[in-house]
Order: C-alpha cells, then structure tokens, then sequence
C-alpha cells in the first residue's frame, strides 16, 4: 500500500463544499487517494515537508491547443484578430507531422504541470501528414498528467466557404470513423482515470450541420463528452446570424450541442438569454482571458454567468494566442478582467482559484478532482509561499494575489509530477531543444 504524508502545511485551501481554509495541516495519499485531510495525520510512508507552503487542489485546464506551443509569437499572427490569426497560422499548422504533434504536447503539459496543473482537456481538431490524437496521448502518459484529449475535426475547407485551407479538412464519414476508433482504444471511464476522450468538431465556421449533429449522437452513444469553440468575437456573431439566422447559443440548442456533457470554450459574446440558456441546461463554459486578451475578443461575462449558475473552468486555449500555458496566470487574469469590467470586488483571489479547480473539475466532469476532500484523487499542488513572490503577504493563501506562478511539488494520482520547481517524469531540457529545433525547421520554410 504506497503512501505519501504532506505534513505541516502553512495552509491547505480544500475548495470542499465548505471552502474550508485549514492551517498547520496534513494530507495523507493513498494509492493514488486522499485517504484523510486534516492535523497530526501518520504515516509509514514517504514524507514531503510542506512548512511554508500553501497546498491546493491541482488546477484543471478545460481548454488548450497542445500543438500551437510549436508556433509562438509567430509574426504576421501577432497583432491579428481571430480569423486573421487563423489564416496566418493555417498553412503552418499544414506542415506538421506525428513528432510535431508529440513533442509540442510534452512541452504544453510539462509546462501546464510547472503551473499547477494536474489535469488537462486539448482539443486537437487538424491531422496533417499522418498525425493522429494518439500522439498527444502518448505525450501525456510520458509526461503524467491526468488527460481529457478531444477528437477535433474541420471539414468545410476554403472552397466551400470555410474558413481553413482544403489541404486541412477531412471528410465527415472519416471523422466519425476516427472518433469511435480512439473511443473504443483510449477512453477509460472508470473511477481514477487517466484519460477520458471527448468530440469536438473544430467551430461552427469549419464543420457542417450534419458533422455537429451526428457529432452529439454519437458521443452520447458512447457516453462521452462534447466540446468546441463559441461565440468568440464579434466575428464568430457576425458568421452565425449571416450563415445560419440565429446567435450562437440557439445554433448549439439546435444541433443538441446544450447538457451536462458539453462544454463550450470562449463564449466571450454570450447573451443574457444564452447565458439563461447554459444554466438551465448545466452546459458547461471554458473561460479563456488571457487568449481573448491576446485576440482583442473582449472580456466575457463571467460574473454574470457565475451569478446565473453556469458551471465555469478555466483554460489557457493554444500557445499560438496566449503564447504562454500558466494556469496560475490564467487565474489572476480571470480575477483581473472581471474587476476590470464590474469592479474591484468583482471577483475575489479565491473565487478565481476555486474556478481553476473544482470549476474546471466540473466542466470536465470530474467531481473527483478540483477538491482536497477523503476519497478524492490525489492531484495535489503544493506552492512555497516563503520567497520573494510572498514576501509580506498578510494572506499568503491569497495566492493569485501574491503568491508563486510555478508548484514546488506537484502530485497527479498520488504519483510524483514536479519535485522541487523540476519535472520529473521527462527529460524537460532536451524535449525543449527538439521543440525548437522543430520550430526553426517550420520558420524557415515559412
């Protein structure tokens, strides 16, 4: 029976149904769950000493681009809306192959885990040149973190009236083949899994109506979940009304794309009856600030979605639109933003990190994560609140508003991710040099 006792912690913030805040405290792991939380807990087991740290929940990322950390700060991408960004990335995104797909993949998730992160959707949606979901689930199971990868897809291409190159859509009948194959092969459903496969047709400006709709029917035949991107920008409002007669969150109605197992990125243009809409139905939101920042999308209305009951997580979205993949970032830009539009007390230092955790643990469904509570999985981050970052900080468990950026130690399973600010699972320095290595091969031919 393998156990690990995290004793001494200045503070474990439990993000349970209390949102108990506990000081001086232990968490026992084991077998990969928290067997008690709590003071002068025991052990025969391992020891980590977690005296001058905070210790959180892992953080959950409910939305990312794994293979965009490939093609970061790329020029003409920069300073360009979404659908420009797009256009300027397309023919690069072309070129990419199996080795792109994995090595960008473990530079994404060592980075995300070095943010606190434990769990991650990606939502791969283009297969060039023989690249296929199973790479970044390979990527995932080297790197350790917890995986919810989704089977993206376009299929309208440029000649149709879509926005991508043809040379990047697939036809819809292969799509669906595709998607029940790497259910059938990698989506484990049992308590503690490791990887759970979603379907998420790109957007609404690269699928067809039928791909979207037979999309919904075949994930709840397999009882899997459902996620794309939403109501954007203004552009994505604009292609909606023009393209189909109605907003977005109606299109979504429509098509069977609302529910418990679905989950929308962005939706930074919601409405007030959309909004209506998603809590009605428990459909699930991936906020995304720091892309929708980067894209000049505009701030989405998270407290008003908060206030009506809308499940929300977070999400750092693509490397090639926020052009970095900090979790604990992210979460101080959401907090941020939302001051920004409605004022100081806005939004709170721990409202912001408990949307970072069982937040997002909901959206993916995963009401095992998110939350340091007996029985849970034991994704564990543990942040050191004794350096500069913190210092004279009257609450240190106000992380998000001085507190570390990078774990100290980070737990997925019970298993051992980041030791000391260090990933341990992957030789980190030398899958770094083959990303850019890989990257400059890209450039040159660009």
């Amino acid at each position: 029976m393998a156990e690990t006792l995290i004793r001494n912690a200045d503070c474990i913030l439990t993000m349970d149904d209390a949102r108990r805040e506990l000081a001086g405290a232990d968490l026992l792991i084991r077998d990969g769950v928290l067997a008690a939380v709590g003071q002068d807990l025991h052990s025969t087991g391992a020891v980590v000493e977690a005296r001058g740290c905070v210790v959180t929940p892992g953080l959950v990322n409910t939305h990312h681009h794994l293979y965009q950390s490939l093609t970061r700060a790329v020029p003409g991408g920069q300073d360009a809306l979404l659908f420009g960004w797009l256009k300027t990335l397309y023919p690069i995104w072309a070129r990419f192959g199996p080795q792109e797909m994995f090595v960008s993949a473990q530079v994404g998730l060592a980075e995300l885990a070095l943010s606190g992160c434990t769990l991650s959707s990606d939502h791969l949606y283009l297969y060039p040149n023989g690249a296929r979901l199973d790479d970044t689930i390979a990527a995932a199971a080297e790197v350790g973190l917890r995986f919810h990868p989704t089977r993206g897809a376009m299929s309208i291409g440029e000649s149709a009236g879509g926005l991508p190159p043809d040379a990047l859509v697939e036809a819809e009948a292969a799509i669906l083949d595709d998607a029940i194959r790497v259910i059938d092969a990698f989506h484990d459903p049992s308590a503690g899994s490791m990887c759970r496969v979603g379907l998420a047709p790109c957007s609404p400006f690269s699928v067809s109506r039928d791909l979207m709709r037979d999309a919904a029917l075949l994930a709840r035949d397999k009882g899997v979940m459902l996620h794309t991107h939403l109501a954007e920008n203004d552009e994505d409002i604009a292609y909606s009304l023009e393209t189909f007669g109605c907003r977005p969150g109606q299109y979504a109605e429509e098509l069977g794309w609302t529910g418990e197992d679905v989950w929308h990125a962005h939706c930074v243009k919601l409405d007030t009856q959309e909004i209506d809409l998603f809590s009605k139905t428990g459909t699930g939101v991936a906020h995304c600030p720091c892309s929708n920042c980067r894209l000049g999308s505009g701030i989405a209305p998270v407290r008003a979605m908060r206030d009506a009951g809308v499940k929300i997580g977070l999400g750092v979205d693509g490397s090639a639109s926020n052009d970095t993949g900090n979790l604990a970032g992210e979460a101080r830009q959401a907090m941020l933003l939302q001051r920004v539009a409605h004022g100081a007390d806005a939004m709170s230092a721990r409202e912001a990190l408990e949307l970072a955790t069982r937040g997002g643990a909901d959206v993916l469904g995963r009401p095992d994560c998110g939350r340091l509570i007996p029985g849970a999985r034991a994704d564990v981050a543990i942040w050191d609140v004794s350096g500069i970052d913190s210092a004279g900080s009257w609450d240190r468990a106000a992380l998000l508003l001085a507190g570390p950026q990078k774990v100290r130690h980070l737990f997925v399973e019970g298993r051992q991710i980041v030791a000391d600010g260090q990933i341990t699972t992957i030789d980190l320095p030398r899958v770094i040099e083959t990303q850019n290595r890989l990257a400059l091969a890209l450039k040159e031919k660009t």
